[in-house]
């Protein structure tokens, strides 16, 4: 691999002093594709692929022009991937924001004992929005540093500053994120509360002064009396932001035929972000029913309606205590969320009183109901929205499972990264399930370089697939190859983070392609292609300090969305698939996760004492563990395990 290009650029609009995204050889992302794909094809596929490759790769042939041309445009952008990955990752994305694009973070379970109690709530939380949007607006945000492998470099910072700004505006064809860029014109000084399907602006800023708590929730309180009123009650317009984004789009442009409907949508668009009081959905909720819910509201029946996907932040209070925070993922990832929202609940634990407030405004105008002039034709989108929102309510399949056999401290002790042992947990686990290794995507963030989101780890490597078949085996050979599994992911998490891994590129090199408006390269066309990036394993790992977890969908129909969180003696799994796909089963699958961690748990205590081992050429496994001091035909190893090598004590043969 080439050295790094760790020169800082002049450009810095994706991060003060930080260098450029690299741009890999081109041979080096072409070997790396065809080792990460050659296990996950036929021979015939692969035979073909190879071909494939090796005739885009000649020299003097088509990927050395377009790699010329990625050159050229890594001189000329702050980043060179990031607007064909925001637009490839999301934004050409026609499916439907829940579920599919929006992850939730779950808070912990409230237990409010009347319904001020979740108004107050509310109250307190908005408190925080706005002591956060202040340490934001005046840049005051202490920079991020990386954490686990090659910690302590500084990250790019800049996704921070769309968390209360920025807008998913649907496209027919591709949506488009607006951002507020500009600070000569003042930003809007209001959250949208959503309420029994009902919208009201709540302004936080009333003749230059941010509203207290106590304020707060007497517009709260307001809010709730209002939507109580059956009087002027309109239609759930959210649901059509639940829909496809086509489909959106096409909503939109109805709507804003009418003036009311424009000044309406207007006031959504620009405001800070949302807040849905939701109505109680029965008594406490597993933690998988409330994952759920958080999702995707639980449908029209429920709190699907009372929802604005396009908003980057929607903070959830369900009046039986079900809260968190639903995301619209494009101008950020997760870590950015959880540092909000973890910023968020700590400032809610601790005492407010320590804090500086405005005086309170003493006559406070009402909050705004938002008015929807609805014909015909919205009634009958909106119950189009409506049955197709009710049908991913139905397909969802979400099982929320806390491990407490063991966390990421026994990994460590096993001097084996974290993150690494998990992902091999889930390769084996999906093995146990389907028999076969599939394409994995793990999200690996590249925020050291300027405007950098993230690229792809391929956990299905030949090492796993080498390792979940030897789980069969003796465990000494088990151990090995366990050994080889997560050094290869460390590496390759490394080889990511540091803008090195293949999906980025090769995706700048088709788009390049389509730039130029040359026909699609054979490359791309291959069903190698399309098989690589079907992720039927979708993984993430995003770790908490408080009490909280994330949740996603799967990204395609018979795949599974497996996001994790270690901590310290226990690790939250949160894995959904669809019902629809016979071939999936979140049940099944966390089973198979539980018994895979525990066997590689034994594998490795097992593995990390001494023990007596026998080389016996006549038996199915020829070594093998044995407490007997006779063996016919073959030989003792014994063997010390130190964790990083095994040490040959003594042999004796006999």
């Amino acid at each position: 691999m080439p050295v790094l290009d760790q020169e800082p650029s002049k450009d810095l609009g994706g991060g003060d002093g930080l260098p450029k995204l690299p741009l890999p050889v081109l041979k080096d992302t072409l070997d790396m594709y065809l080792r990460c794909m050659k296990h996950l094809l036929t021979e015939e596929q692969f035979n073909k692929t190879q071909n494939v490759v090796k005739q885009f790769g000649a020299p003097g042939g088509v990927g050395e022009l377009l790699q010329s041309k990625l050159v050229e445009r890594r001189e000329n952008k702050a980043n060179w991937v990031y607007d064909y990955w925001l637009n490839d990752m999301y934004l050409n994305n026609r499916l439907a924001l829940p579920v599919n694009s929006s992850p939730a973070m779950v808070f912990p379970q409230q237990h409010f004992r009347a319904p001020i109690d979740s108004l107050r709530f509310a109250a307190h939380l908005i408190s925080g929005v706005l002591e956060y949007k202040t340490l934001l607006d005046s840049r005051a945000l202490p920079v991020d540093y990386a954490r686990g492998q090659l910690a302590g470099t500084p990250l790019c910072m800049e996704q921070y500053y769309r968390l209360f700004t920025s807008y998913r505006l649907p496209g027919p064809e591709r949506d488009t994120l607006v951002a507020q860029e500009s600070s000569v014109m003042p930003e809007p000084e209001h959250i949208i509360v959503a309420c029994k399907n009902q919208f009201f602006v709540l302004d936080v800023v009333i003749n230059f002064r941010r509203l207290n708590e106590r304020d707060l929730l007497a517009q709260l309180e307001k809010i709730a009396r209002m939507a109580d009123s059956e009087e002027e009650r309109v239609p759930p317009i959210g649901l059509l932001t639940s829909d496809g984004r086509t489909e959106w789009a096409e909503s939109r442009s109805v709507l804003m035929k009418e003036s009311t409907n424009r000044d309406s949508l207007d006031m959504i668009e620009r405001c800070l972000c949302l807040v849905c009081l939701d109505d109680a959905s029965g008594p406490e909720l597993s933690d998988s029913a409330r994952a759920m819910l958080m999702l995707h509201g639980g449908g029209v029946a429920k709190n699907g309606g009372n929802r604005w996907y396009d908003k980057p932040m929607q903070f959830v209070v369900g009046a039986g205590g079900c809260c968190g925070v639903v995301c619209e993922h494009s101008p950020f990832e997760g870590i950015v969320l959880v540092q909000c929202t973890e910023f968020l609940l700590k400032y809610m634990i601790g005492s407010p009183s320590k804090l500086v407030r405005a005086a309170s405004v003493s006559e406070l105008p009402a909050p705004r109901k938002l008015r929807w002039k609805c014909t015909p034709e919205i009634h009958k989108l909106l119950a189009s929205s409506a049955d197709k929102l009710q049908r991913q309510v139905e397909n969802l399949d979400m099982n929320v499972h806390k491990f407490y056999n063991y966390g990421k401290e026994f990994i460590k002790k096993q001097k084996m990264s974290p993150d690494a042992y998990i992902q091999v947990a889930l390769q084996l686990a999906y093995y146990r399930c389907h028999s076969r290794l599939v394409s994995t995507y793990e999200s690996a963030s590249i925020r050291r370089f300027q405007k950098g989101r993230v690229d792809n780890i391929r956990s299905a490597t030949p090492e796993a697939l080498a390792f979940v078949k030897a789980m069969t085996d003796g465990e000494l050979i088990k151990m090995e190859m366990l050994r080889s599994a997560i050094n290869v992911q460390t590496k390759y998490t490394i080889l990511a983070i540091t803008g090195m891994a293949i999906d980025n590129h090769l995706l700048g090199l088709r788009e390049i392609a389509h730039e130029l408006k040359m026909e699609k390269p054979e490359i791309f066309k291959d069903e190698a292609h399309l098989i690589s990036n079907h992720f039927i394993l979708s993984t993430s790992q995003v770790p908490t300090t408080v009490e909280m977890f994330c949740c996603y969908g799967p990204v395609v129909p018979n795949g599974y969305g497996a996001c994790y969180n270690p901590q310290s003696d226990h690790i939250i799994f949160c894995v959904s698939s669809f019902h629809e796909s016979p071939e999936t089963c979140s049940t099944e699958f966390v089973k198979c996760l539980v018994q895979a961690l525990l066997d590689m748990r034994d594998l490795c205590s097992k593995c990390n004492s001494e023990d007596v081992y026998c080389c016996c050429p006549t038996k199915k496994n020829p070594i093998h563990r044995t407490n007997s001091n006779v063996c016919q035909n073959g030989f003792y190893i014994q063997v010390k395990k130190n964790q990083s090598k095994f040490e040959l004590l003594v042999v004796v043969l006999h």
